[in-house]
């Protein structure tokens, strides 16, 4: 198969070995250069993959010297408006880490570059790509628990990750509390409309910023999310998928992240004079995984996302779309900030 993909790497710190990975597994597609603001991180990159490329500290450099055609985002949420910017600018295609950007400006002005460029832009949500997800979807599309109303999601973890998450203002919301909220609307098939979200710094959080917050969202389909959050939680962890709990007019849909979903629904015998129904217990269908590659998470997600560019067309987490679940996380921002509950509309870029 003859290379199709010249790709940059930008950033080399830890996250990028799954990127690079997954990179060099596929026969039309070549690495052709590193990128990072040190350049000793990318020849440390560039010698323990044993790669035959150049490494830069510049973007636009290595684009032009190399005659790339993609770049992989791999920096901090602070850098990512400048690369995946510079990298449409000079006509490449994008693929990035999450979030979409940092700030609600720098999400609008991007979708705004990859509407004027008509370059692809998508962005990493791996939690997507997994076959438990994708079963808990097909569960409520096949009506078992009938019309969905209330959806929540519990997300208690304590990393200690060490570095820039800790010294941000916002780190669960704008580094971690992406994926879940993009989970609720893959799960619900629906986008939100507005929030109100309290964030806090428990005691004995080793964040500078707030690490844990509660939302409450109001969603298209008339449902309500409710996002409970601790990025500093040390005991009872939940998976880092969260655990979910979905109630609907006929029963309910439960997944904890660890195991398959399932759902518990009104059992069919009568139920006249029952205080309490009788329920029965609904399995996910495990077989509904018929994904792009059937692998799960980064290597899901970006097989998906080259064929996107394989069949010229919009990747299922291309920046126009995931700019919906980049909204959330700065509308939940910005309620906290003020106290009051925030539309989401005024976050898209139409």
């Amino acid at each position: 198969m003859s290379v199709n993909y010249k790709v940059v790497i930008a950033g080399c710190g830890g996250m990028s070995n799954i990127w690079i990975d997954t990179a060099l597994e596929r026969e039309d597609t070549e690495i052709v250069a590193l990128v990072d603001i040190k350049q000793e991180f990318a020849e440390t990159m560039k010698g323990k993959k044993g790669l035959n490329c150049r490494t830069f500290t510049d973007l636009a450099e290595a684009i032009k010297e190399t005659g790339a055609n993609l770049v992989f985002d791999v920096t901090i949420p602070a850098s990512h408006h400048h690369i995946a910017s510079t990298a449409m600018q000079h006509n490449c295609d994008i693929f990035g880490e999450k979030p979409l950007a940092e700030t609600p400006e720098e999400c609008k002005d991007l979708i705004r570059i990859a509407e004027e460029t008509g370059k692809s832009h998508a962005v990493m949500q791996n939690r997507r790509f997994d076959p438990r997800i994708r079963s808990l979807r097909h569960l409520l599309e096949a009506g078992t628990i009938g019309k969905p109303g209330f959806v929540n999601a519990d997300f208690f973890l304590g990393p200690h990750f060490g570095g820039f998450r800790e010294t941000m203002a916002s780190p669960l919301l704008l580094d971690m509390a992406i994926h879940t909220f993009d989970q609720a609307r893959f799960i619900m098939g629906a986008d939100p409309v507005s929030v109100y979200c309290h964030e806090f710094n428990p005691p004995g959080s080793w964040y500078e910023g707030a690490a844990a917050a509660v939302c409450i969202f109001e969603m298209s389909d008339g449902s309500v999310f409710n996002y409970r959050g601790s990025w500093c939680a040390e005991g009872a962890n939940t998976s880092w998928e969260a655990d979910w709990r979905i109630t609907g007019e006929k029963g309910t849909a439960i997944w904890n992240g660890h195991d398959a979903p399932y759902a518990e629904v009104i059992a069919p015998e009568p139920q006249d004079g029952k205080f309490i129904r009788s329920f029965e217990r609904v399995e996910a269908d495990s077989e509904v995984y018929q994904t792009y590659s059937q692998r799960t998470g980064h290597p899901g997600c970006l097989d998906e996302m080259f064929l996107s560019l394989q069949e010229n067309r919009r990747a299922e987490t291309d920046s126009r779309d995931n700019q919906y679940s980049m909204a959330m996380v700065n509308a939940a921002i910005e309620s906290a900030r003020i106290g009051q509950k925030v539309r989401i509309d005024k976050f898209i870029q139409k």
